[in-house]
């Protein structure tokens, strides 16, 4: 039997994860749940009451394996719990959830401008705050006083200890709710009210309390247990790749990789950052770190695209026993000109207004593979130009192993290190940096090398169609 164990729950869009680690960074268990979204009646629903019976049986069986001593909660973002009288006081909703586009006209006139949230107009509920005007609209009384709203994170926080709480990595999330420059709520949030229902700001590596009489119970645990703050997972990947000696203290950005591919620049000078040189147009926005810190970053649905384009199980882009092959279809996808042009995924990323499509798409499902990953190293490179990342690089998340994406990516760079991590737990690895800042990583970065064939004239030939499209349009 080990003890104080410290258990990392990751709430993601897809899955939900619990991992359970030493202190000195050694991973015991896992287990993962794949989310659910249920019907709400008036809307589609996260599956809050699935994720905690899930958790509930996983953390009994974990406390098995030693004495748990913290819990760590991180969840995706644009999502949030409101709460009155120790429950749910509405199912939280799903962010793709098309409802709030209903109500937008009028949600738009109210939000702060992009210069002070660095927070862009996004499609469904992915601004925090379309979601509260919708909910509002479908129940006027829903945040009198006395209901709370809790960011996803805090709200696993608070079911476990009962103490309620706000972070800015949550806030800071394109939530239209943070002016992370001026590091307070958005003149929206006070004029609505919303203000007044978000708890106390605290750290994401705080403290807040000890498990609930009814979670002891449940679970086995006992009063040792410390439950934290926690924060928003892309921030979480954050964490783990400063981690490493190369990104920890320069110039650097951090491309995350999994359903979204998000692209977290960490400036050597903080000061510098101006909100209006991002492109809000183009999915660019300002996250906020675990320590308050400005980080422009831009995005796109590289996972959800790539699961669209690929027409197979979409492992096979990444998985190790295929890489041979996809790296070997390259110059048949070069010499056939077969490109995918953007997007499959509306609304998002550099060119949310694009409809996308295939130009000479190819039956050999190799070659068919090997051109979306150079897709997908094409927007990737744009969001990185989009935030002016440079000099290191490091690709983590599920991607990274997907070869003809990576080196492709490295390729287009020719004055930027690119790397990628080995390591396979990084969002609950940077969680578990928040409450031991002097862990290292298990294993080095490995720099990237560019494919063996040149791809300058595919990306002129590509950009010259995304132009033409982008006048046509």
């Amino acid at each position: 039997m080990r003890d104080d164990l410290i258990a990392v729950l990751d709430v993601g869009k897809t899955l939900a994860k619990l991992s359970l680690w030493t202190r000195s960074g050694d991973l015991l268990a896992k287990d993962s749940r794949p989310n659910a979204r249920i019907d709400a009646g008036a809307y589609v629903a996260l599956d809050a009451d699935g994720i905690e019976a899930w958790l509930a049986q996983t953390l009994t069986a974990f406390a098995k394996q030693g004495r748990i001593g913290a819990i760590i909660p991180v969840g995706h973002g644009a999502a949030a719990a409101i709460v009155r009288d120790g429950k749910l006081a509405c199912p939280p909703i799903d962010y793709e959830e098309p409802g709030p586009n209903a109500a937008r006209g009028s949600y738009e006139a109210a939000r702060d401008a992009f210069r002070h949230t660095g927070s862009p107009a996004l499609p469904g509920g992915l601004n925090l705050g379309a979601q509260l005007h919708y909910l509002q609209g479908l129940r006027p009384g829903l945040l009198a006083p006395g209901a709370q709203i809790l960011l996803w994170p805090q709200y696993w926080a608070w079911r476990l200890s009962g103490v309620a709480a706000s972070e800015v990595t949550s806030l800071g999330c394109h939530s239209d709710l943070w002016r992370p420059k001026d590091r307070r709520v958005s003149d929206l949030a006070r004029e609505r009210g919303w203000d007044q229902a978000l708890p106390p700001l605290a750290e994401a590596g705080a403290a807040l309390g000890g498990l609930t009489d009814t979670w002891r119970a449940r679970t086995g645990l006992d009063e040792a247990v410390r439950v934290y703050c926690g924060l928003h997972d892309s921030n979480a990947a954050l964490l783990a790749a400063r981690g490493f000696a190369e990104i920890a203290q320069a110039e650097s950005t951090v491309l995350s990789t999994g359903t979204w591919f998000v692209a977290m620049r960490s400036p050597e000078d903080d000061a510098s950052v101006e909100l209006s040189r991002l492109s809000e147009d183009r999915d660019c926005l300002i996250n906020v770190d675990a320590f308050g810190k400005l980080v422009p970053s831009a995005r796109f649905m590289g996972g959800r695209e790539i699961e669209i384009l690929a027409g197979v199980d979409t492992r096979r882009v990444d998985i190790k026993p295929d890489q041979p092959a996809l790296l070997a279809a390259v110059p048949a996808v070069l010499a056939a000109g077969a490109r995918v042009l953007p997007t499959f995924a509306p609304g998002f990323g550099p060119y949310p207004g694009h409809r996308g499509r295939w130009i000479n798409m190819p039956t050999d499902q190799a070659e068919r593979r090997a051109a979306v990953c150079l897709y997908a190293a094409l927007v990737a490179n744009e969001s990185l130009d989009l935030i002016g990342a440079r000099e290191r690089i490091l690709v983590e998340g599920r991607f990274a192993e997907a070869e003809v994406f990576v080196r492709a990516l490295a390729s287009l760079r020719p004055r930027d290190q690119i790397y990628v991590s080995n390591a396979h737990n990084d969002v609950s690895y940077g969680a578990l940096r928040l409450i031991e800042p002097t862990l290292k990583p298990a294993t080095a970065l490995t720099p990237v090398a560019p494919l063996e064939v040149s791809i300058a004239r595919y990306a002129q030939d590509w950009r010259r169609d995304v132009e033409r499209t982008e006048h046509a349009a």
